[in-house]
């Protein structure tokens, strides 16, 4: 998959993705990762990209010159996304969406925002990874592409690892254990040290419903509520609800 992504901290960018499941995937030529310098195509000698927003206003805007100059000489892979608090909202949808194509490319904004030119003639979508304002879009783009990274096969060394996390299937993830066995007084739930693989999923399961409904019930919601045989499971754990 070839991911590239356009920023004023090409070093910050590039640092990121060159450390962890990243730097891994990276190396192991799972992810073609490219980061462009938005400044690489400013004219002049401060190699400016942005200036005063016609109208007046507070701050500075990215110019569409430089913008659309290094998008067009990168040729990158589409879609490209602006990333911004006016996109639509990034989710897990969306990540497996990016996912099954061959890659994306991100823009990342910076100041005050794109110049409308930018978001109206060169970006295909806006997304956003939520409702709060960010410097820049380079920790937005640090969510996308992890997100969707490691949905990509042959990122993660367990394959299963994404089947089961949450929002797989529109639920949270069920709780989970590791040794010791007893730490402070709080033990391991017996079911988990069962050894019984059936009754150890059916548990999860029921745990996974039973955290979204309490934590979040919109989820639940999405889904279409719960279905008879999801709140007889509940009932069997002793989770009703």
């Amino acid at each position: 998959m070839r991911v590239d992504i356009f920023t004023l901290f090409p070093d910050i960018v590039d640092a990121y993705l060159g450390v962890s499941l990243m730097g891994k995937a990276r190396g192991e030529g799972l992810l073609d990762l490219r980061v462009h310098d938005l400044r690489s195509h400013a004219a002049g000698v401060h190699r400016m990209v942005d200036d005063a927003p016609y109208g007046g206003g507070a701050g500075m805007v990215l110019m569409p010159e430089p913008v659309f100059a290094c998008v067009e000489a990168a040729q990158p892979q589409r879609p490209l996304l602006g990333l911004g608090p006016a996109g639509r909202t990034f989710d897990q949808r969306l990540a497996r969406d990016l996912a099954s194509g061959d890659g994306f490319s991100l823009l990342c904004g910076r100041y005050e925002g794109f110049d409308t030119r930018i978001t109206d003639h060169l970006v295909d979508d806006e997304v956003s990874i939520g409702d709060y304002v960010l410097a820049g879009g380079e920790a937005a783009a640090f969510v996308v592409v992890e997100a969707v990274a490691r949905l990509v096969p042959g990122v993660l060394g367990n394959a299963a690892s994404p089947d089961e996390e949450s929002f797989a299937e529109g639920l949270l993830e069920y709780p989970q254990y590791t040794r010791p066995p007893e730490f402070r007084g709080w033990a391991v739930p017996e079911i988990l040290r069962s050894g019984d693989h059936g009754k150890v999923a059916e548990w999860r399961r029921a745990q996974a419903l039973a955290r979204t409904v309490a934590r979040r019930p919109e989820l639940i919601e999405v889904r279409g509520g719960l279905t008879e045989s999801e709140r007889a499971l509940l009932e069997r754990w002793g989770l009703g609800v």
